[in-house]
């Protein structure tokens, strides 16, 4: 029997499966309606400052980048914290978690980077009984403009100030939200480390422009005559999200701190790499708003068989599990040599192989096997790169193969040797 239930940093819920702070928690009906699909949490949207609501623009909100399918890509948005009355969300918290006791809701905060500011929302929220709050410190438009949002995760200083305000003045658990428009994500995690944060969520939105309309000759989406950059999001920075995600994991001075994974996830497969590279739980956006809230009904059950075929029981042992695989380039084992080779009968000589290799890489790929059409690899200019694989449209018709110690490489004409040899070992190092 597998074991779904997630505890993170004391907060228990059914499931590792979040929604992260975005439209689709912006209200108690939204909220409803995810719980009752099997959603373990939410983020509820970002609560600003009591007084007059925050005023979103009333043209687009969102550009996307779509696949040759129209398959969402990419989303991006210039939507601001919420823009309804902070008494109605504070009411509809307090409503939402007495009616659901077993799921997780954290409160999204963003108020001026003041004090007193900080002070008189986290007296409000603590009295709605939701489970912590997350402080977006990651909204790279709008807000940043005022102080507030990245202008604040981008200074780590800064971070740590006001995690530290929270731990201060409120009881309930303090989740800093990062920015990924910064040159290094993990100075703002120890910022929040040094605060006494409890735990750090990542990635916010990265800082984008979508595209130019070319008919009329401005940025798209505009609204009336003028767009503005915002926050990209979705599949396409997933890449990026598990790069932050594994650099704060491996990080000596973050080592042990919760880490609630975001960035692309679509389903079970993506969820479980974050939870592998050591994301306690994860938190989805992009995929809720393309798809529905009834897609967690597929990660629930995926990431169950998955755990299954691997002999796991429960999430616990899938987190972390492959962050000792990451590493810098200065510690890859340059004793490790493989070669590409192509599967003939499932080889359909398209020839993209030959091309990308021949053009851009080692020219490594004939064109001909017996005088006929056909392509194969030449051991003695191949250097195992890899982009004959990435480029072959017919999955495992060209995969890798490792050399045998002893075996001569015949591109180098060395011997392959079973010793671990990095770059800071190398002859060919100078600085050694």
């Amino acid at each position: 029997m597998i074991d779904l239930t997630s505890n993170f940093i004391g907060i228990q819920t059914p499931n590792p499966f979040w929604l992260a702070s975005a439209p689709p928690t912006d209200k108690a009906y939204n909220v409803n309606r995810a719980f009752e699909a099997g959603w373990g949490g939410v983020m509820w949207k970002t609560l600003g400052e009591a007084g007059l609501p925050l005023v979103n623009v009333s043209g687009p909100r969102y550009g996307a980048w779509h696949g040759k399918d129209r398959t969402l890509m990419g989303l991006n948005n210039i939507e601001l914290i919420t823009d309804r009355d902070l008494e109605i969300n504070l009411s509809e918290i307090i409503q939402v978690k007495k009616d659901w006791p077993d799921r997780g809701v954290v409160v999204s905060l963003m108020v001026p980077c003041e004090e007193q500011a900080w002070i008189d929302i986290l007296r409000r929220v603590e009295d709605t009984g939701a489970d912590g709050i997350e402080l977006n410190f990651g909204c790279p438009h709008g807000m940043s403009e005022r102080g507030m949002g990245a202008a604040v995760g981008q200074v780590p200083e800064y971070v740590e100030m006001v995690a530290a305000w929270c731990k201060q003045y409120s009881d309930l658990p303090t989740i800093v939200k990062l920015t990924p428009n910064i040159t290094d994500i993990r100075t703002a995690a120890r910022g929040a480390v040094n605060g006494g944060a409890d735990a750090v969520s990542l990635i916010n939105t990265i800082n984008s422009v979508m595209g130019v309309d070319l008919d009329q000759m401005k940025m798209s989406p505009s609204v009336g005559q003028q767009g503005s950059h915002g926050g990209y999001c979705g599949p396409a920075v997933k890449p990026i999200a598990l790069h932050m995600l594994s650099e704060i994991a491996r990080d000596a001075e973050c080592k042990g701190i919760p880490i609630s994974g975001i960035g692309g996830i679509t389903d079970w497969r993506d969820a479980a790499e974050f939870m592998a590279l050591g994301a306690t739980n994860v938190q989805v956006c992009t995929a809720v708003m393309t798809y529905g809230f009834r897609i967690v009904e597929d990660m629930i059950d995926g990431l169950s068989r998955y755990l299954t075929e691997q002999g796991m029981t429960s999430v616990d042992q899938l987190i972390g599990a492959a962050t000792p695989s990451v590493t810098t380039w200065n510690q890859l084992d340059l004793n490790y040599v493989v070669k590409a080779q192509i599967d003939q009968d499932s080889c359909i000589k398209c020839g993209r192989c030959h091309i990308a290799c021949e053009d851009t890489s080692h020219q490594a790929i004939s064109t001909e096997i017996n005088g006929e059409r056909g392509f194969q690899v030449k051991d003695e200019d191949c250097v195992g790169c890899n982009l004959c694989v990435v480029v072959c449209p017919v999955e495992n018709c060209i995969t890798l193969r490792e050399l045998d110690t002893g075996e001569v490489d015949t591109r180098t004409r060395e011997m392959v040797s079973a010793d671990y040899q990095n770059w800071t070992q190398h002859p060919n190092n100078t600085m050694v």
